[in-house]
């Protein structure tokens, strides 16, 4: 009788994954079967930046944001060719390439640890760093220990008794690019969508999201999607790309909305919704945005 009740388990557990697999196959294919309809407009498979690949729907067009700022620098993210895949951090292809429209320029390091978090805490970094803001690149551990940039080149670094955390100096001045990435490594092992919830401010009116911002489930494990562009209709109502990191790590990419063909790769956004992206469905969204 035991023996009979794990198999009627086992198989159901089986024919769960079949149709979740069947469910996402068949939103994929009817995506592709929508770009191949004549009319389609919404990507531009020879553009090279995140703008530029995708227009903005019929009745929308993009909220204006300053030069120079973080919402700018977002949108106009470099893409790699239109087709590029997705990459392990060992080398290898992702198993399923049907979820995103692009891949970002950002390299994926072969140690392994620049996932899913750490992949948006890298974009917010390099924005800092570029634009001369070195003071504020900082992060907290999941413990709750903040960490800056500015700190670990002057030579600091932790020592983690337990859930204790002090910092002492204990290596050379550096403040090297090189050595930046090294201080991203170890912000890679201490913190997690876990961290950046719990730190980073919450947005309670999904009306109030803008490019930028994050849609995140802490945890461990979690995911969490950075918001990279966003229109507006005559009527107020937003549509939103989103690019994500995973886990294993892999390249940074531009995903698609498997669940409404008529707008993706635009979604959209609404807080406590359940929202599909790609491979991973968030079941009560919650946004957070970078200090």
């Amino acid at each position: 009788m035991k023996r009979l009740l794990i198999s009627i388990l086992t198989l159901a557990v089986v024919g769960i994954v079949i149709l979740q697999l069947r469910r996402v196959k068949s939103a994929a294919k009817s995506f592709v079967t929508t770009l191949e309809t004549p009319g389609f407009s919404l990507l531009n498979k020879d553009s090279l930046t995140i703008k530029s690949r995708v227009n903005a729907p019929d009745g929308y067009k993009r909220v204006q944001y300053p030069k120079g700022s973080f919402q700018d620098y977002l949108r106009n993210y470099k893409l790699k060719t239109f087709g590029a895949k997705v990459i392990n951090y060992n080398g290898s292809e992702y198993y399923w390439q049907d979820g995103h429209i692009g891949i970002l320029n950002i390299p994926v390091p072969k140690n392994g640890l620049q996932q899913c978090a750490d992949a948006l805490i890298r974009v917010r970094s390099e924005f800092l760093w570029d634009n001369n803001r070195k003071k504020d690149i900082g992060f907290n551990f999941t413990s709750g220990h903040y960490c800056s940039w500015l700190k670990y080149a002057e030579g600091y670094r932790q020592k983690i008794h337990g859930n204790r955390v002090t910092f002492h100096k204990s290596a050379s001045k550096n403040h090297s690019k090189e050595n930046f990435y090294k201080y991203l490594n170890l912000i890679y092992m201490y913190s997690g969508t876990l961290s950046l919830y719990n730190e980073l401010p919450k947005i309670e009116d999904a009306k109030n999201l803008k490019i930028g911002d994050m849609l995140i489930k802490g945890g461990s494990p979690g995911h969490i999607v950075m918001i990279c562009d966003e229109v507006i209709n005559n009527k107020g109502e937003k549509l939103y790309l989103l690019f994500q990191g995973n886990t294993p790590a892999q390249s940074v990419h531009l995903v698609k909305n498997l669940e409404d063909s008529d707008i993706s790769p635009w979604y959209q956004l609404k807080k406590d919704a359940v929202i599909p992206v790609s491979n991973y469905t968030f079941m009560s969204s919650k946004f957070v945005r970078f200090k």
